[in-house]
């Protein structure tokens, strides 16, 4: 599938609130994975994976998406949404929300980062105080969350600038519009080898688990099940490998960038951090 189909595909689900035609008897869910890229990347990584996992497991998964990561996150709070990939729900307000980690991509964990282009003549976060810093927006974990509460620990007062998601952070920050970058270690890995854009690192965070793959308690079991083997062994079957492959080089994820059985307990980092963080960043 070309680009723009995916991309139309999902805006004709996100903006429309078109259900697509179901057969009889089958399972119908929204799956949100959270904006890490722009709504073409973001089609373009997750239809043709829902498309393999759909007919695989007999479940159909419908992509629900908002035009920014808080606007997607939002869906998922209001109820509207079944299945998710997400680092967002870790709070110890939103863990009372039920929602069960299965899964997760196998790719090396993640830091959050604060960043600035190569040639930037900031080398020190020291130097952002009082200047404008773009993040994603306020409901991402590792590009604004982490970041921004390390700034805040040692009183570093930046301007916050929110751009929806991480690739519109960047074109900011190589435009000139701002002087540094909240950022994914994942994502800024990805950005240089699409774009041939070179960062400096100023800041790193402890270690955390790639996003997770959550199922709503209200989903049955048995579907939980169907949805969570038919992502898990996708790697197994040629094709289902193929649409990886293809999938993470839309991106710039590594080619095994496969799907692994997980649990809560993967995500402990995550609780440490709201453990200390700001009220205000839960």
């Amino acid at each position: 599938m070309k680009k723009s189909f995916l991309a139309l595909a999902a805006v004709a689900v996100v903006f429309l609130g078109v259900s697509l035609p179901t057969q009889a008897q089958q399972a119908v869910y929204n799956f949100s994975p959270v904006n890490q890229h722009d709504i073409n990347l973001t089609a373009a990584y997750w239809n043709p994976i829902i498309s393999y996992v759909s007919e695989k497991s007999g479940i159909k998964l419908n992509l629900k998406i908002g035009r920014t990561s808080a606007d997607t996150t939002s869906y998922v709070l209001a109820k509207e949404v079944e299945f998710v990939f997400t680092n967002h729900l870790f709070s110890p307000e939103r863990e009372q929300l039920g929602w069960k980690v299965f899964g997760r991509r196998n790719t090396p964990t993640l830091q959050g980062q604060i960043v600035v282009p190569e040639d930037s003549a900031i080398t020190s976060i020291s130097q952002l105080n009082s200047q404008e810093v773009v993040f994603a927006g306020p409901e991402a974990f590792l590009i604004y969350k982490v970041p921004y509460a390390h700034l805040l620990s040692k009183n570093i007062a930046v301007k916050p600038v929110f751009a929806g998601n991480q690739n519109a952070a960047f074109a900011q920050l190589f435009a000139g519009k701002v002087v540094a970058s909240g950022a994914n270690s994942q994502l800024v890995d990805g950005y240089s080898r699409r774009e041939g854009k070179k960062f400096r690192v100023l800041w790193s965070s402890e270690a955390f688990q790639d996003l997770a793959l959550m199922a709503s308690s209200k989903v049955p079991e048995a579907d939980v099940r169907k949805v969570a083997n038919a992502f898990i062994d996708m790697y197994k079957d040629p094709k289902g490998r193929d649409i990886l492959h293809q999938a993470s080089k839309e991106v710039g994820l590594p080619n095994d960038a496969y799907f692994v059985p997980a649990t809560v307990a993967d995500y402990a980092a995550y609780k440490r951090f709201y453990q200390n963080a700001p009220t205000s960043l839960h």
